[in-house]
């Protein structure tokens, strides 16, 4: 089986639907799909079945929906008592937008998915665990991670509800937050599937410079962090590619249409060597 395991990055993640689709325009597809936060976002829509012309045209569709513009929480049981926090997002219209386009294929649960099997990474601030929502749970002593009874639209919405701009996602008594927090590419779950090869897709930490501004400077940040994180899991992959996206922002939806061709470039440069690293001629 091949695997793939997807990256967060903001908006950048459809630089991943672009990936999908030099891959798909040569001939080359994927059994097993694991992504974390906008990794999880594409990973999801592919998993349905969804091509990735459709999951481009639908982000471009439902951007703002993607990024969360709604805002307001009241934080319960964590702090021991309500507390309002007002201008985070709450993620709510993502989770209504994708619960729509699973159901469109018949699909409401990740339990439910067919045809490639789906792992999708969050954590719970309240423990400090990783969780990951699948269709298939390995054969592995600690299975308790596993949750497969959850919406498509609440699975993509814990894995991206990213720290100090989203609240958290509430999923029976968990408070779920970001998966790139504990595990930025999930490499080792992809395997834990029975992945023979598996191709591993990040982004590359823009430089800065005096021009920079503090976004930049931010998802500088953000890059290093998830990187060093997951150092252990992109040693693992067989083939790793990563993807420039020329300093886009975490939410710089005006770009979707460059990150998408950086993710289609990205592959065509690298398709000989991964074409070797996958054995096909």
């Amino acid at each position: 089986m091949l695997g793939l395991a997807l990256s967060g990055g903001g908006i950048r993640g459809i630089a991943h639907a672009g990936a999908l689709k030099a891959f798909e325009d040569n001939g080359i597809s994927f059994d097993v799909v694991g992504g974390t936060s906008a990794g999880a976002l594409v990973g999801a829509l592919y998993a349905l079945g969804y091509s990735p012309s459709y999951i481009f045209e639908a982000f471009k569709m439902y951007s703002k929906e993607i990024v969360g513009l709604n805002s307001g929480y009241v934080f319960s049981g964590i702090f021991g008592k309500e507390n309002k926090v007002s201008g985070l997002k709450t993620g709510s219209s993502l989770e209504k937008v994708y619960n729509k386009i699973a159901l469109r294929k018949g699909i409401e649960f990740v339990k439910d998915v067919t045809g490639k099997i789906l792992l999708i990474t969050a954590v719970d601030v309240k423990n400090a665990k990783e969780y990951i929502f699948t269709n298939s749970v390995p054969n592995v002593e600690n299975t308790d991670k596993y949750i497969t009874d959850i919406s498509i639209g609440k699975a993509v919405r814990a894995s991206s509800s990213f720290p100090a701009i989203f609240c958290p996602c509430e999923y029976k008594g968990h408070s779920f937050y970001d998966g790139g927090v504990l595990d930025n590419i999930p490499v080792l779950e992809v395997k834990k599937q029975g992945a023979d090869k598996v191709i591993a897709i990040n982004f590359k930490a823009d430089d800065v410079d005096s021009s920079s501004n503090i976004m930049d400077l931010g998802m500088r940040t953000l890059d290093i962090m998830g990187n060093k994180i997951s150092e252990e899991s992109l040693a693992s992959c067989d083939f790793l590619l990563t993807i420039g996206t020329d300093k886009t922002g975490l939410f710089d939806i005006e770009k979707l249409d460059s990150c998408f061709k950086y993710g289609y470039n990205a592959v065509i440069e690298n398709l000989e060597k991964i074409k070797q690293v996958l054995e096909i001629k």
